[in-house]
């Protein structure tokens, strides 16, 4: 596994676009908490700080892109199969990439976190508020948004791997958030709760969500993705090891 791993690394070192994506997260975060900062009338508080910080679960999006590259990135370039041939047993080859992409996506939750933590001081502060660094609330929304990072990177290299296209695997991961969970969901009432965004947005909500009130609690939320992070990876190692390549 420790090979694996190291090879994945090599790629990683080697190509630009999955780097810009996750650059792209504290860019998200920095830009959510201004436009909250600024649309707002509300007074700058621990709840409003919980809600600023809640934009780095927003920023899975791009980790679940990211996780996507790990596999249909390897496929449109063709170069899935010189590994396969360099290690045949590809159960191991994918749960490589599932740990070090789910790895990364937590730790690109992590730097969101802190470049979205500056942004708030920095803006709490020029309104001559106090930001409250102890405060829990805060601190549990932040945790959550990044646990919800590192599920959808793996549930991208999940995806990646029953949809072996890339744009086809992004159109839809796409797809059914912005349409299926976003839209569709709405028909459905209660039962959208258990949609994978939504249980990401019940694991990485604020205090007092601004947008979507109606969320499992953190606890269920957080047990959702779970079971799908696992479901998608099951899936990821059951399909490579039986399709063809080709």
């Amino acid at each position: 596994m420790h090979t694996l791993i190291s090879a994945e690394l090599l790629k990683l070192r080697t190509i630009r676009s999955p780097w810009l994506l996750l650059a792209a997260c504290p860019l998200l975060v920095v830009a959510g908490t201004s436009g909250l900062v600024v649309s707002s009338n509300k007074p700058l508080d621990p709840t409003a700080q919980s809600q600023a910080v809640a934009h780095v679960g927003l920023a899975s999006i791009f980790t679940l892109v990211f996780g996507i590259l790990a596999v249909a990135g390897e496929y449109r370039h063709q170069t899935i199969t010189d590994t396969y041939l360099s290690t045949p047993a590809r159960g191991p080859v994918i749960g490589a990439k599932l740990l070090l992409y789910a790895i990364f996506g937590a730790l690109a939750g992590v730097v969101s976190a802190l470049v979205g933590l500056g942004a708030a001081a920095a803006w709490w502060s020029g309104k001559g508020a106090s930001f409250a660094w102890t405060d829990s609330a805060m601190w549990t929304t932040i945790g959550g948004g990044i646990a919800w990072n590192a599920a959808f990177a793996a549930i991208g290299v999940g995806l990646g791997a029953l949809i072996r296209s890339l744009v086809g695997a992004i159109a839809v991961a796409l797809a059914w958030i912005a349409l299926v969970e976003g839209i569709v969901g709405q028909l459905i009432g209660d039962l959208a709760r258990w949609l994978p965004f939504n249980a990401g947005q019940a694991l990485g909500a604020a205090a007092e969500p601004v947008m979507t009130p109606d969320l499992l609690p953190r606890w269920g939320g957080g047990g959702v993705l779970v079971v799908y992070t696992l479901l998608f990876a099951v899936l990821a190692v059951g399909t490579s090891m039986r399709r063809d390549v080709s």
